[in-house]
């Protein structure tokens, strides 16, 4: 079974950045489509960015685009959510995910893997 871990998060100011890391345990044979959801208090789970195996294609969320930044190292297996310009509406819990497929990479049913989350708290 595929076992994700998320780090990175912590309290930061507006206007200021993190950067989250995802990466599974134990051993892989292949790299997966990786996306990044997040749950605010209060609301459902939703879509950030989502990126493909190759990194030949990636995806953002109308609210993160121009501020967040997916990468990857497949060598790490490590997935980045390079966060900049934080505003306080991105406070919530950061989840990584795994998916098989490059499919519909915003829903959070075409994923097969979730990580525990890390919490990202924005001050104003």
């Amino acid at each position: 079974q595929v076992q994700l871990e998320e780090s990175g998060g912590g309290l930061v100011q507006a206007g200021g950045s993190l950067r989250l890391a995802c990466a599974p345990s134990g051993r892989t044979d292949s790299s997966y489509t990786m996306g990044w959801f997040r749950h605010a208090l209060g609301k459902e789970r939703e879509f950030v960015t989502a990126i493909s195996r190759s990194s030949a294609d990636i995806v953002y969320a109308d609210s993160v685009q121009g501020r967040f930044t997916i990468s990857r190292d497949n060598a790490k297996n490590t997935v980045y959510l390079q966060m900049n310009n934080l505003k306080p509406e991105d406070t919530a819990v950061y989840y990584c995910a795994a998916s098989i497929f490059w499919r519909n990479v915003r829903s959070r049913w075409e994923y097969n893997y979730w990580g525990q989350g890390t919490q990202v708290t924005v001050s104003s």
